[in-house]
């Protein structure tokens, strides 16, 4: 099987045109030096991979080094020297500016130990993750959703090769990739964070539980999911604060960006165990998110929830509107209380329900239940679709 990720590549490449330095930021084993490569290739461009040796001593004297390339050039695994980010600031800045540079990495700027410098304002930023469900097409959803999005986990043989796989980048990355970036926390108990976070996917940050839980401060358990944040293998979700004069929940909720991982930690191993798993729901609307996540910015991606029963799943900024999702894995989705609920307290322009079916249809004036596949037309898509509905009823 063959995923190309030609979309990806069309922002990477747009991203090169406006901006001295290109970064794409994702997790480990998610395709980005394959990218990379392909895109250097076309343009026969310099390309340092700094978990070799031989391109590590290449770069002792970066700014030597870098100062007289041309054309494009290539950095891969950026966070295992932190210094380089000086060096780049510096050659982003020259006039007329000689080469382009395209960084690669793992960690956010904010967990990389050293890199005191942002580029701010010199740097384009493209996340990148694994497969997305219009990568692989809508016919291989439950494929996507059982394995995750990694490609070597998506792409195995089969089941049980994917979650061998899965397991081998687990354990090297608490081993390996953690202690690179400087931080001194042993591995297991990290792992034991990590599994238990998997029985937390989609619930509301409650740092004094899980520490209590772990036997660490609650410190020390916000301090651990900013690292698996930072690492891009959790993500969490902001709530929605608006005056509607109700209590608001104010905590974060916390997710497992790739659906194989979760179903690793939760001893997930085919479809058998998914639907049984009491999980099911909430590792779909994980698989949600990600595809939200990916037609809108991160930033633009809330939760509401009121202690008064006032609940959305993810709330979507786009522009002045502000578009409502529910993830219900049920093949009969259905309007609830709490759907009127919210739809009264936020005057959303509309409510998507997304379930694994395949036909979009209404279930409201303001809601519409639709495939997940559809959410790749992005919001604007989404509200056009409804108008055209309307004015055909």
């Amino acid at each position: 099987m063959t995923v190309t990720r030609a979309a990806l590549r069309l922002r990477v490449e747009a991203a090169l045109k406006r901006a001295p330095v290109t970064a794409i930021l994702g997790p480990r084993q998610c395709g980005k030096t394959t990218l990379a490569r392909d895109i250097a290739g076309t343009r026969a461009a310099p390309f340092f991979d700094l978990e070799r040796s031989v391109d590590r001593s290449r770069l002792q004297q970066p700014e030597l080094a870098l100062a007289s390339l041309s054309g494009l050039v290539v950095i891969d695994e950026i966070q295992r020297e932190p210094g380089l980010f000086d060096v780049l600031r510096v050659l982003a800045d020259r006039k007329p500016p000689r080469a382009r540079f395209l960084i690669l990495g793992s960690a956010s700027p904010d967990l990389v130990r050293g890199a005191s410098e942002t580029l701010a304002g010199r740097v384009a930023f493209v996340d990148m993750g694994g497969f997305s469900l219009d990568e692989v097409g809508a016919p291989h959803l439950d494929r996507l959703w059982l394995r995750g999005g990694f490609p070597r986990s998506y792409l195995a043989r089969n089941t049980a090769d994917s979650f061998s796989w899965r397991e081998d980048f687990v354990r090297t990355f608490l081993e390996r990739d953690i202690p690179q970036l400087g931080i001194r926390i042993p591995a297991e108990h990290l792992r034991r964070f990590w599994s238990m976070t998997a029985h937390y996917h989609g619930q509301i940050w409650n740092g004094s539980e899980i520490g209590g839980s772990l036997g660490v401060a609650h410190t020390t358990a916000s301090r651990y999911l900013d690292i698996l944040c930072g690492a891009f293998v959790l993500r969490r979700v902001p709530p929605w604060h608006v005056n509607v004069g109700k209590r608001l929940v104010k905590s974060p909720k916390v997710y497992f960006r790739d659906s194989g991982l979760l179903h690793h930690f939760l001893g997930i191993r085919d479809r058998h165990d998914l639907l049984g798993h009491p999980k099911l729901g909430a590792s779909w609307e994980g698989l949600v998110l990600e595809e939200l996540v990916r037609i809108a910015s991160e930033r633009e991606v809330f939760f509401y929830s009121t202690y008064s029963g006032g609940e959305v799943d993810f709330l979507v900024r786009s522009g002045v509107d502000l578009v409502a999702f529910e993830a219900k894995r049920s093949e009969t989705p259905a309007f609830t209380r709490s759907m009127q609920v919210a739809l009264d307290d936020l005057r959303v322009k509309h409510l998507f329900v997304v379930y694994p079916g395949s036909q979009r249809f209404p279930l409201h004036e303001k809601v519409t239940a639709m495939p997940i596949s559809d959410i790749a037309a992005g919001i604007s898509g989404l509200l056009k679709g409804v108008a055209t509905a309307r004015r055909s009823s």
